[in-house]
């Protein structure tokens, strides 16, 4: 649905938000401007002085199910509760609802409302290594407490494995349906996906590395405030692989030159709060690919988004490159300090 989000449906969602304000007992005047489009369309409420008072979320059509979405919000109420880590508190309707349904034409859509958080994304202009030492610890304490806490018997979400990202069933859509490849570079990425298959299939789905994991913690997902991390947009959160989240975590600046640092940091800084042994760890370059070419598929499907136009352009290309190297090295990029540029024959 490339058209999804065209100008003329955001105002039609931001006017739908604007008539929704005083089911949250904000004020029917507050100002409603669109913050991001990417699954979804998040709006940013404001006072009358320009202060944020929240933000809201519109749930894209066809990808969470109303009971997906109630068990993203109980995961965050269970580690705001137990204060796991710093992320913003989902706003109740008046009702006591967290909630907001509404029809759109003969489809019902949903609305969450979230407290305005402080802080900035984190960016690649300078270093940040900090972080991704803080985001290896907070990454480790998300995935103890999946570990260990019992979800409600409703619970679901979806399932990350080899299918639904690369797989027969993607949840973001074929990488072969890409445009611009040709034959020769479709048989490089089946290579590549044919030996991610395989190394997936010998690392397995056991519970001390396929749980419940954020899935997105990429650097627009991320907030610094006084040197510290904040999470948010649990959107995509479910059942996969841990150590994937490390390749969320790059998403879109795979090739830095930092890279290789980061993945240092963000390992030491998991290992300060729970185990990572030596085969998790031997597999986040496998992993690193995978969502390379998730998100190859994502940008294809999701054409209409902010993100996809300012980042398709030669996109693919560095997939290729990345895939090339994986085949020819074992690994799409080189990793080791001091290294991470990749050199391979194009």
């Amino acid at each position: 649905m490339t058209e999804l989000y065209e100008t003329g449906y955001i105002e039609h969602l931001r006017q739908i938000v604007a008539n929704t304000l005083p089911r949250w007992n904000l004020p029917p005047a507050s100002d409603v401007s669109l913050l991001t489009v990417s699954e979804n369309a998040t709006f940013l409420i404001s006072d009358d002085q320009s202060q944020p008072l929240c933000v809201i979320r519109v749930h894209r059509q066809h990808y969470h199910t109303l009971a997906e979405i109630e068990s993203e919000l109980s995961w965050i109420q269970a580690l705001r509760k137990e204060q796991v880590i710093t992320t913003p508190r989902p706003i109740p309707l008046t009702s006591g609802a967290l909630i907001a349904s509404f029809d759109d034409g003969e489809e019902t859509r949903h609305m969450v409302a979230f407290e305005f958080a402080l802080g900035t994304e984190p960016s690649t202009d300078q270093s940040l290594v900090s972080d991704f030492r803080q985001l290896g610890a907070i990454t480790a304490r998300l995935h103890e407490h999946a570990r260990h806490w019992t979800p409600p018997s409703s619970f679901t979400r979806k399932i990350w494995n080899f299918d639904t990202t690369i797989g027969e069933a993607p949840h973001w859509g074929h990488w072969q349906h890409c445009s611009g490849l040709i034959p020769t570079d479709k048989e490089v990425l089946m290579d590549t996906v044919a030996l991610i298959k395989e190394q997936l299939s010998h690392y397995g789905e056991e519970p001390e590395r396929f749980g419940l994991i954020h899935a997105d913690l990429r650097l627009a997902n991320l907030l610094v405030s006084d040197k510290q991390l904040a999470v948010i947009d649990f959107d995509d959160c479910g059942i996969g692989w841990y150590v994937y989240d490390f390749a969320a975590a790059i998403s879109f600046v795979e090739e830095d030159p930092q890279i290789p640092d980061l993945l240092q940091a963000w390992v030491s800084g998991y290992r300060e709060v729970t185990e990572l042994n030596e085969d998790d760890e031997a597999l986040i370059p496998t992993f690193i690919m995978l969502r390379r070419l998730m998100l190859t598929a994502w940008l294809q499907t999701h054409s209409e988004t902010p993100t996809a136009q300012e980042l398709s352009a030669g996109f693919i290309d560095g997939t290729l490159r990345m895939a090339r190297h994986l085949l020819l090295t074992g690994s799409p990029l080189d990793l080791q300090p001091g290294h991470s540029r990749i050199r391979c024959q194009h």
